[in-house]
């Protein structure tokens, strides 16, 4: 069998490979060296975080180090307090309502928060620009208004 010739151009390959490889290895020592002279080390390269939340080098004062205890932390949203009678129901206007399709939104003139309304919550047809009073009930996708009348005061 013949051997086979090694071409000029995988013989420049071969030797940008070995290149990369010294060049590789004389960094990795020059790195040793440096670390042995004094340069960075673990200790050097760490950083605390102090009282305000700000990067420092120096570790935080444990004097000045705060109390918490674990049953006044709050996970969840707390629970709303139910409104007085009279703040329960509301005025509005109809923004918006679909007759078609029997749903709309009504717009709470107290807070000016859109709520949902739905024609089986409706005591007389809705139009846009009605002015009404309502009631709001949480339901699982959010606020809806409930016991919709035209206001006619």
């Amino acid at each position: 069998m013949a051997k086979t010739r090694e071409t000029s151009n995988k013989k420049s390959i071969r030797d940008e490979k070995v290149k990369k490889k010294k060049e590789k290895e004389r960094k990795k020592l020059e790195r040793k060296e440096n670390h042995k002279e004094g340069g960075a080390s673990f200790d050097d390269m760490i950083a605390y975080v102090d009282e305000n939340g700000m990067l420092t080098s120096t570790p935080p004062d444990i004097t000045k180090r705060k109390k918490v205890i674990a049953a006044d932390i709050e996970i969840s949203i707390p629970k709303s307090e139910d409104l007085e009678p009279e703040e329960k129901i509301r005025n509005g206007i109809v923004a918006f309502f679909n007759e078609s399709k029997g749903y709309g939104f009504i717009k709470d003139l107290a807070n000016q928060q859109s709520v949902f309304v739905h024609i089986n919550n409706v005591s007389e047809p809705l139009k846009e620009n009605n002015k009404v009073t309502f009631e709001i009930e949480f339901r699982d996708k959010g606020p809806v208004a409930v016991n919709v009348k035209i206001d006619r005061g």
